[in-house]
């Protein structure tokens, strides 16, 4: 299997070096296939890299900056001002051909607008989407997008996200012929605002789409769709929701009876997989390049895993597979 490398921003999420130094280590250790950027600030980052042993291996490349993006930063003052920033310093590593992936817990508004600006969309693309993997009850996964890239979007834009994420189900979860759908309010087709609707019908009329219509949000993991579409504000609060209820339901506490301790400790273990560290990352799919980004307040285990996401991404090739599609796509007023 051929080297890769993955560019990260050590400085990105709630926690910074405490967390990416420990995944960075995990990924060593575990895949031998796999070399490591590293970027962040020199006085927060040398302790962590010294304590884990990674300022002198041998697949580890660490890059000083002087800036880091904060969590209160607007994205057109981190894209002008923090171009010395490890997130930044990260993309361009990316972008110039010297990392084959890169991955930040940082702020969202800017990993992408610097994303867009470095590394660039695919042709015949406008925007590029946050998508994510939900657990399904059968088991597996679908996948949700946008989950806060774009807070409000055409339907030519859900369109393309259709598209996009058709490709990430076959390439990335080997669904042959992924089942799209589009969130609403109501399964009827005169239900949603006049946005969804179009899309609805643009979705319809697409060649070799499967899509199957309207999906409401107590489908998310039932298994009606393996991919489910929608702008980035209410996917965004649809997930976020989604984490906080499951981890109410893995944080509950063993107590009273002998029987409630019992069917507690049951439930954990049949809801352990909706563990959201568990699928940690959210990738921006719709560049010339992979680019993972993971939950702010990820742990060590999470942030580990959403390098796993952006390297299965990479092997298949998955940003040549998206643009391989919008070639071959029917010239429709709606995708183009």
């Amino acid at each position: 299997m051929p080297q890769l490398t993955v560019a990260l921003d050590m400085m990105g999420g709630d926690y910074g070096p405490s967390i990416t130094v420990p995944a960075a280590a995990q990924a060593l250790s575990l895949l031998p296939d796999v070399n490591l950027l590293l970027f962040g600030l020199k006085a927060e980052l040398t302790p962590w890299l010294t304590r884990y042993g990674l300022a002198e291996h041998p697949r580890v490349t660490v890059q000083f900056c002087s800036q880091q993006v904060g969590n209160e930063d607007k994205a057109a003052y981190a894209l002008r001002h923090l171009t010395d920033s490890s997130m930044r310093c990260a993309l361009d590593a990316l972008a110039s051909g010297r990392a084959d992936l890169c991955v930040s817990a940082g702020n969202t508004g800017a990993l992408m607008a610097m994303a867009v600006n470095t590394v660039n969309t695919l042709p015949g693309i406008d925007r590029p989407a946050l998508i994510t993997r939900l657990p399904q009850q059968q088991g597996g996964y679908a996948l949700l997008l946008d989950v806060g890239a774009n807070i409000s979007c055409s339907a030519h834009h859900l369109c393309q996200f259709a598209l996009m994420g058709e490709q990430m189900a076959i390439h990335t979860l080997d669904i042959a012929q992924p089942r799209v759908a589009l969130l609403n309010v109501g399964a009827e087709a005169n239900k949603g605002s006049e946005v969804v609707r179009e899309a609805g019908m643009c979705l319809q009329a697409m060649n070799k789409l499967h899509y199957q219509g309207y999906v409401e949000g107590n489908q998310l993991f039932s298994g009606h769709a393996d991919v489910i579409v929608c702008d980035g504000f209410v996917g965004n609060v649809a997930l976020k929701a989604s984490e906080g209820v499951a981890r109410l339901l893995l944080a509950q506490r063993q107590q009273g009876s002998v029987f409630r301790k019992i069917l507690t400790t049951w439930l954990k273990r049949r809801l352990s997989h909706l563990n959201p560290d568990q699928y940690n990352g959210a990738s921006l799919i719709g560049l010339r390049a992979s680019v993972v980004k993971s939950h702010g307040s990820a742990g060590s285990p999470a942030f580990f895993n959403a390098i796993l996401q952006g390297l299965s991404e990479c092997r298949n090739n998955l940003p040549s597979r998206i643009a391989h599609r919008f070639d071959t796509a029917p010239q429709d007023s709606h995708v183009r």
